[in-house]
Protein backbone atom coordinates (compact mmCIF):
# COMPACT_ATOMS: atom_id res chain seq x y z
CA UNK A 1 0.00 0.00 0.00
CA UNK A 2 2.87 2.42 0.81
CA UNK A 3 4.53 1.75 -2.42
CA UNK A 4 1.62 2.28 -4.45
CA UNK A 5 1.10 5.84 -2.80
CA UNK A 6 4.58 6.77 -2.64
CA UNK A 7 4.38 5.92 -6.78
CA UNK A 8 1.93 8.46 -6.53
CA UNK A 9 2.22 10.84 -4.53
CA UNK A 10 4.91 12.66 -6.57
CA UNK A 11 2.26 12.80 -9.54
CA UNK A 12 -0.43 14.41 -6.98
CA UNK A 13 2.25 17.22 -5.40
CA UNK A 14 3.22 18.32 -9.13
CA UNK A 15 -0.94 19.13 -9.64
CA UNK A 16 -0.84 21.14 -5.92
CA UNK A 17 2.62 22.88 -7.62
CA UNK A 18 0.66 23.72 -10.52
CA UNK A 19 -2.37 24.83 -8.47
CA UNK A 20 0.41 27.07 -6.36
CA UNK A 21 2.47 28.51 -9.47
CA UNK A 22 -0.66 29.24 -11.91
CA UNK A 23 -0.28 33.05 -11.46
CA UNK A 24 3.58 32.83 -12.19
CA UNK A 25 2.10 32.28 -16.35
CA UNK A 26 -0.47 34.02 -17.97
CA UNK A 27 -3.68 32.36 -18.96
CA UNK A 28 -2.43 32.75 -22.77
CA UNK A 29 0.52 30.67 -21.42
CA UNK A 30 -0.96 27.71 -19.74
CA UNK A 31 -3.65 27.08 -22.76
CA UNK A 32 -0.15 27.08 -25.20
CA UNK A 33 1.76 24.75 -22.97
CA UNK A 34 -1.58 22.40 -23.30
CA UNK A 35 -1.58 22.77 -26.86
CA UNK A 36 2.18 21.82 -27.37
CA UNK A 37 0.80 18.42 -25.07
CA UNK A 38 -1.65 17.76 -27.27
CA UNK A 39 -0.45 18.29 -30.24
CA UNK A 40 3.72 17.53 -30.08
CA UNK A 41 4.41 15.89 -26.43
CA UNK A 42 1.79 13.23 -25.83
CA UNK A 43 1.49 11.79 -28.94
CA UNK A 44 5.50 11.42 -29.05
CA UNK A 45 4.71 9.51 -25.20
CA UNK A 46 2.22 7.88 -26.86
CA UNK A 47 3.71 6.75 -30.23
CA UNK A 48 7.29 5.85 -27.98
CA UNK A 49 5.29 4.00 -25.27
CA UNK A 50 3.75 1.27 -28.26
CA UNK A 51 6.60 1.42 -30.34
CA UNK A 52 9.86 0.98 -28.58
CA UNK A 53 8.56 -2.59 -27.58
CA UNK A 54 7.23 -5.75 -29.21
CA UNK A 55 3.43 -5.80 -28.50
CA UNK A 56 1.72 -9.10 -27.83
CA UNK A 57 -1.20 -9.39 -30.03
CA UNK A 58 -3.74 -11.77 -28.38
CA UNK A 59 -3.65 -8.81 -25.62
CA UNK A 60 -4.56 -6.46 -27.77
CA UNK A 61 -7.37 -8.43 -28.86
CA UNK A 62 -8.72 -9.16 -25.22
CA UNK A 63 -7.96 -5.25 -24.20
CA UNK A 64 -9.53 -3.30 -27.44
CA UNK A 65 -13.26 -4.94 -26.27
CA UNK A 66 -12.45 -4.55 -22.61
CA UNK A 67 -11.87 -0.47 -23.16
CA UNK A 68 -14.39 -0.17 -25.63
CA UNK A 69 -16.71 -2.12 -23.09
CA UNK A 70 -14.96 0.69 -20.25
CA UNK A 71 -16.20 3.56 -22.31
CA UNK A 72 -19.63 2.35 -23.74
CA UNK A 73 -20.50 1.57 -20.01
CA UNK A 74 -19.27 5.34 -19.20
CA UNK A 75 -21.67 6.73 -22.08
CA UNK A 76 -24.66 4.83 -20.96
CA UNK A 77 -24.53 4.92 -17.23
CA UNK A 78 -23.34 8.58 -17.46
CA UNK A 79 -26.70 9.54 -19.40
CA UNK A 80 -28.71 8.65 -16.02
CA UNK A 81 -27.30 12.20 -14.71
CA UNK A 82 -29.28 13.66 -17.82
CA UNK A 83 -32.23 14.38 -15.18
CA UNK A 84 -30.10 16.70 -12.90
CA UNK A 85 -28.31 18.96 -15.53
CA UNK A 86 -28.89 21.66 -17.34
CA UNK A 87 -31.82 21.67 -19.66
CA UNK A 88 -29.36 22.72 -23.11
CA UNK A 89 -28.12 19.42 -24.34
CA UNK A 90 -25.24 21.01 -25.98
CA UNK A 91 -24.18 21.79 -22.16
CA UNK A 92 -25.11 18.83 -20.90
CA UNK A 93 -23.25 16.92 -23.98
CA UNK A 94 -19.92 18.84 -22.19
CA UNK A 95 -20.06 17.37 -19.30
CA UNK A 96 -21.56 14.07 -20.52
CA UNK A 97 -17.98 13.29 -21.58
CA UNK A 98 -16.18 12.97 -18.25
CA UNK A 99 -17.83 9.90 -17.73
CA UNK A 100 -16.00 8.13 -20.05
CA UNK A 101 -13.06 10.06 -20.96
CA UNK A 102 -9.44 9.38 -19.54
CA UNK A 103 -6.28 11.67 -18.31
CA UNK A 104 -3.54 9.89 -19.92
CA UNK A 105 -1.14 11.55 -17.96
CA UNK A 106 -2.44 10.14 -14.75
CA UNK A 107 -2.51 6.55 -16.71
CA UNK A 108 0.96 6.46 -17.56
CA UNK A 109 1.85 7.63 -13.67
CA UNK A 110 -0.44 5.09 -12.30
CA UNK A 111 1.08 2.42 -14.64
CA UNK A 112 4.04 2.28 -12.68
CA UNK A 113 2.47 1.09 -9.58
CA UNK A 114 1.09 -1.90 -11.22
CA UNK A 115 2.96 -5.38 -10.66
CA UNK A 116 1.44 -7.07 -13.72
CA UNK A 117 1.47 -4.31 -16.28
CA UNK A 118 3.40 -1.99 -17.82
CA UNK A 119 3.54 1.42 -19.95
CA UNK A 120 3.29 -0.64 -23.49
CA UNK A 121 -0.07 -1.66 -21.90
CA UNK A 122 -1.39 1.34 -20.85
CA UNK A 123 -0.04 2.84 -24.23
CA UNK A 124 -2.39 -0.23 -26.13
CA UNK A 125 -5.10 1.12 -23.79
CA UNK A 126 -4.80 4.45 -24.80
CA UNK A 127 -4.14 4.03 -28.25
CA UNK A 128 -7.77 1.85 -28.49
CA UNK A 129 -9.55 4.32 -26.64
CA UNK A 130 -8.89 7.26 -28.03
CA UNK A 131 -10.88 6.42 -31.12
CA UNK A 132 -13.99 5.93 -29.49
CA UNK A 133 -14.00 8.24 -26.61
CA UNK A 134 -13.78 10.92 -29.41
CA UNK A 135 -16.30 9.60 -31.56
CA UNK A 136 -18.51 9.39 -28.51
CA UNK A 137 -18.02 12.97 -27.23
CA UNK A 138 -17.24 14.83 -30.36
CA UNK A 139 -20.44 13.15 -31.58
CA UNK A 140 -22.31 14.13 -28.27
CA UNK A 141 -21.66 17.63 -28.73
CA UNK A 142 -21.74 17.85 -32.44
CA UNK A 143 -25.64 16.99 -31.99
CA UNK A 144 -26.00 19.85 -29.29
CA UNK A 145 -23.77 21.93 -31.45
CA UNK A 146 -25.22 21.29 -34.72
CA UNK A 147 -21.67 20.49 -36.77
CA UNK A 148 -21.88 18.88 -40.02
CA UNK A 149 -20.77 15.29 -40.27
CA UNK A 150 -17.42 16.14 -42.07
CA UNK A 151 -16.45 18.38 -39.40
CA UNK A 152 -17.10 15.87 -36.84
CA UNK A 153 -14.90 13.39 -38.70
CA UNK A 154 -12.47 15.44 -39.51
CA UNK A 155 -12.29 16.58 -35.81
CA UNK A 156 -12.09 12.36 -35.14
CA UNK A 157 -9.76 11.37 -37.87
CA UNK A 158 -6.82 14.04 -37.25
CA UNK A 159 -6.75 13.95 -33.84
CA UNK A 160 -3.16 13.73 -32.27
CA UNK A 161 -3.64 11.40 -30.07
CA UNK A 162 -5.20 8.84 -32.81
CA UNK A 163 -2.65 9.05 -35.15
CA UNK A 164 1.04 8.84 -32.82
CA UNK A 165 -1.36 5.82 -30.60
CA UNK A 166 -2.56 3.87 -33.80
CA UNK A 167 1.21 4.62 -35.73
CA UNK A 168 2.78 3.11 -32.47
CA UNK A 169 0.58 0.16 -32.00
CA UNK A 170 1.29 -0.92 -35.56
CA UNK A 171 5.24 -0.61 -35.21
CA UNK A 172 4.75 -2.51 -32.09
CA UNK A 173 2.64 -5.16 -33.36
CA UNK A 174 5.29 -5.36 -36.76
CA UNK A 175 7.92 -6.03 -33.92
CA UNK A 176 10.45 -3.70 -36.38
CA UNK A 177 13.15 -2.06 -34.32
CA UNK A 178 13.24 1.72 -34.86
CA UNK A 179 16.79 2.20 -34.89
CA UNK A 180 17.96 4.20 -30.99
CA UNK A 181 19.26 7.62 -33.14
CA UNK A 182 15.78 7.79 -34.54
CA UNK A 183 13.84 7.38 -31.84
CA UNK A 184 15.87 9.48 -29.06
CA UNK A 185 14.31 12.52 -30.38
CA UNK A 186 10.72 11.22 -29.32
CA UNK A 187 11.90 9.99 -26.22
CA UNK A 188 13.43 13.28 -24.81
CA UNK A 189 10.10 14.77 -26.07
CA UNK A 190 8.11 12.35 -23.96
CA UNK A 191 9.63 12.80 -20.87
CA UNK A 192 8.62 15.94 -21.08
CA UNK A 193 4.88 15.16 -21.59
CA UNK A 194 3.49 13.97 -17.91
CA UNK A 195 5.08 16.72 -15.56
CA UNK A 196 3.67 19.73 -18.03
CA UNK A 197 0.53 17.99 -18.31
CA UNK A 198 0.38 17.56 -14.13
CA UNK A 199 1.49 21.06 -13.82
CA UNK A 200 -1.16 22.46 -16.17
CA UNK A 201 -3.86 20.24 -14.39
CA UNK A 202 -3.23 21.98 -11.35
CA UNK A 203 -2.82 25.50 -12.69
CA UNK A 204 -6.17 25.22 -14.36
CA UNK A 205 -7.98 23.36 -11.99
CA UNK A 206 -10.61 24.63 -9.19
CA UNK A 207 -9.87 23.36 -5.89
CA UNK A 208 -13.03 24.67 -4.36
CA UNK A 209 -14.82 22.65 -6.79
CA UNK A 210 -15.38 19.71 -4.21
CA UNK A 211 -17.97 22.49 -2.55
CA UNK A 212 -20.29 22.48 -5.62
CA UNK A 213 -20.12 18.42 -5.76
CA UNK A 214 -24.04 18.20 -6.47
CA UNK A 215 -26.36 15.31 -7.92
CA UNK A 216 -25.60 16.33 -11.45
CA UNK A 217 -21.74 15.96 -11.09
CA UNK A 218 -22.06 13.32 -8.52
CA UNK A 219 -23.72 11.14 -10.71
CA UNK A 220 -21.00 11.95 -13.31
CA UNK A 221 -17.66 11.18 -11.19
CA UNK A 222 -19.55 8.19 -9.57
CA UNK A 223 -19.77 6.38 -12.76
CA UNK A 224 -16.39 7.38 -13.84
CA UNK A 225 -14.35 6.70 -10.27
CA UNK A 226 -16.56 3.60 -8.87
CA UNK A 227 -18.83 2.09 -11.14
CA UNK A 228 -16.46 1.74 -14.26
CA UNK A 229 -13.23 0.26 -12.18
CA UNK A 230 -15.99 -2.08 -9.86
CA UNK A 231 -17.63 -3.11 -13.03
CA UNK A 232 -14.18 -4.04 -14.74
CA UNK A 233 -12.62 -5.69 -11.82
CA UNK A 234 -15.77 -8.10 -11.29
CA UNK A 235 -16.15 -8.83 -14.84
CA UNK A 236 -12.13 -9.62 -15.51
CA UNK A 237 -12.52 -11.98 -11.93
CA UNK A 238 -15.59 -13.70 -13.75
CA UNK A 239 -14.32 -14.32 -16.81
CA UNK A 240 -10.94 -15.54 -14.90
CA UNK A 241 -8.47 -12.90 -16.80
CA UNK A 242 -5.05 -13.41 -16.38
CA UNK A 243 -3.27 -10.82 -14.06
CA UNK A 244 -1.63 -8.07 -16.21
CA UNK A 245 -5.05 -7.54 -18.10
CA UNK A 246 -7.31 -7.52 -14.74
CA UNK A 247 -4.97 -4.93 -13.68
CA UNK A 248 -4.34 -2.82 -16.40
CA UNK A 249 -8.18 -2.19 -17.37
CA UNK A 250 -9.22 -1.74 -13.83
CA UNK A 251 -6.46 0.63 -13.67
CA UNK A 252 -7.86 2.29 -17.15
CA UNK A 253 -11.31 2.61 -15.86
CA UNK A 254 -10.88 4.20 -12.41
CA UNK A 255 -8.85 6.96 -14.10
CA UNK A 256 -10.22 10.53 -13.76
CA UNK A 257 -11.96 11.72 -16.51
CA UNK A 258 -9.77 14.18 -19.06
CA UNK A 259 -8.01 17.96 -17.69
CA UNK A 260 -9.19 18.85 -21.19
CA UNK A 261 -12.59 17.38 -21.53
CA UNK A 262 -13.73 21.48 -20.73
CA UNK A 263 -11.43 22.42 -24.11
CA UNK A 264 -13.09 20.65 -26.05
CA UNK A 265 -16.64 21.43 -24.65
CA UNK A 266 -15.43 24.92 -24.75
CA UNK A 267 -14.66 24.55 -28.47
CA UNK A 268 -18.50 23.77 -29.41
CA UNK A 269 -19.80 26.48 -27.23
CA UNK A 270 -20.83 24.57 -24.36
CA UNK A 271 -20.45 25.35 -20.59
CA UNK A 272 -16.93 25.15 -20.12
CA UNK A 273 -17.13 26.26 -16.40
CA UNK A 274 -19.91 23.45 -15.51
CA UNK A 275 -17.13 20.84 -17.16
CA UNK A 276 -14.01 22.44 -15.92
CA UNK A 277 -15.79 21.96 -12.20
CA UNK A 278 -16.57 18.19 -12.68
CA UNK A 279 -12.66 17.72 -14.47
CA UNK A 280 -11.71 19.13 -10.82
CA UNK A 281 -14.26 16.95 -8.52
CA UNK A 282 -12.90 14.04 -10.62
CA UNK A 283 -9.23 14.78 -10.57
CA UNK A 284 -9.50 15.70 -6.54
CA UNK A 285 -11.32 12.54 -5.56
CA UNK A 286 -9.08 10.45 -7.54
CA UNK A 287 -6.51 10.80 -5.47
CA UNK A 288 -8.71 9.16 -2.93
CA UNK A 289 -10.37 6.53 -5.63
CA UNK A 290 -7.38 5.37 -7.83
CA UNK A 291 -5.24 4.33 -4.91
CA UNK A 292 -7.57 1.83 -3.59
CA UNK A 293 -8.24 0.71 -6.74
CA UNK A 294 -4.60 -0.51 -7.46
CA UNK A 295 -4.42 -1.66 -3.99
CA UNK A 296 -7.47 -4.03 -4.88
CA UNK A 297 -5.92 -5.22 -7.83
CA UNK A 298 -2.70 -5.80 -6.61
CA UNK A 299 -3.50 -8.11 -3.63
CA UNK A 300 -6.56 -9.20 -4.12
CA UNK A 301 -6.22 -12.95 -4.14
Amino acid sequence: MLTILAGLFPSFLLVALGGLVRKRLSEAAWIGLDRLNFEVLFPALLFTAAASREIDLARVAVIGPGVWAILTLGLIAGYGARKYGPESFLDFAGAWQTAWRFNTALGFVAVNTLIHADAALMAVCAGLAVPLANVFAVSALSRGGNLGLGQTVRKIAFNPFLLASASGLLVGLSGFAIPKVALAPLQLLSEAAIPIALLSVGATMDWKALARLDGFSGTLVGVKLVLLPGMTFAACRLLGADPAITSILTMFAALPTASGAHVLAAGFGADRVLVATIVAQSTILAAITLPIWIVLVTFAP
